[in-house]
């Protein structure tokens, strides 16, 4: 008996399949911002995942004195698991995923937010898995090292995100994560949400954001070098979604993330959309399923 095997399939080959999206994540938070976006994208027929970074989603970390009963004063000090995660924890992770992803075919791998950061550094390490990134109203470092940096730029000027860093519970160099207090009675929370990261969102829509953001994402992320690097990163077609309404990241700063990215690679322009949403979309948007559409269908 005789046994045939079907030829490895060739480059061309695999460009002709079906690409896969690859979701990551924003800070404090987990996959399930991505789930209503997959969920759209995969009733069209398209192929995608959302990535729990680690220490979120399935490994998300509560501490006993999140719950309720609160207790304020521990929560300020309890000790957190995410406080010894790095960068190379999340690129890692994401290359996992996307190493199997490419087995099936292209990838897109795009970010919203801190994510921006992981998708460039995964750009640097893998940039010959990835046939495009895309950045949703994501922090992209190209001139400063940093997103720390960037919220000391005059383009960050208007940025509301003093509002929610002023719910921080602990101090986050001695603990090691930024830690809020997303359940807090206090009405200035639900506030900074609502002005900082859902603006057009109805105070139930603001209710049901705050269940979903987790408290503890490791203070080290920010002030990691999150540049994309012209010999790896550049090299891979990038598409950068701005949400207008954003009042966390400004318009301004958006607009100098993809000025920098063109200048770095002037061969390889920014791919530009705008969506007017604020901060965190939602990403099941139609405006924003329908640019995800059309590059899963290129």
């Amino acid at each position: 008996m005789t046994t045939t095997h079907e030829p490895a399939p060739t480059a061309a080959d695999r460009d002709r399949r079906a690409p896969t999206l690859v979701f990551v994540h924003g800070t404090n938070s987990s996959a399930a911002w991505g789930s209503g976006l997959m969920t759209e994208l995969t009733l069209r027929g398209h192929r995608c995942v959302a990535v729990d970074l680690p220490g979120h989603g399935r490994e998300a970390f509560y501490p006993r004195s999140y719950q309720n009963p609160q207790d304020l004063q521990a929560l300020a000090t309890e000790p957190s698991p995410l406080a010894g995660i790095t960068i190379d924890d999340y690129v890692e992770r994401v290359v996992d995923v996307v190493r199997r992803a490419r087995r099936h075919g292209p990838v897109i791998l795009a970010g919203a937010s801190q994510g921006g950061v992981t998708v460039s550094r995964v750009g640097n390490a893998v940039p010959d898995l990835l046939d495009r990134v895309v950045y949703v109203a994501a922090y992209c470092c190209v001139d400063l090292p940093s997103l720390a940096a960037y919220l000391a730029t005059p383009e960050n000027g208007d940025s509301l995100l003093p509002l929610i860093q002023a719910a921080l519970v602990a101090d986050p160099a001695v603990l090691g994560v930024t830690r809020v207090n997303w359940r807090s009675a206090d009405p200035a929370v639900f506030h900074a949400v609502k002005e900082c990261l859902a603006a057009d969102f109805t105070d139930e829509g603001v209710r049901r954001l705050l269940t979903m953001l987790e408290p503890d994402e490791s203070a080290g992320i920010p002030l990691a070098d999150g540049r994309g690097e012209a010999r790896t990163w550049g090299r891979v077609p990038r598409t950068y979604v701005r949400f207008t309404l954003d009042r966390l990241i400004p318009l301004a700063l958006q607009d100098r993330f993809i000025a920098e990215a063109d200048r770095l690679t002037p061969d390889n322009p920014t791919d530009v959309r705008s969506v007017a949403a604020p901060h965190v979309g939602p990403f099941d948007r139609p405006e924003v399923v329908d640019i995800f559409a059309e590059l899963l269908s290129r």
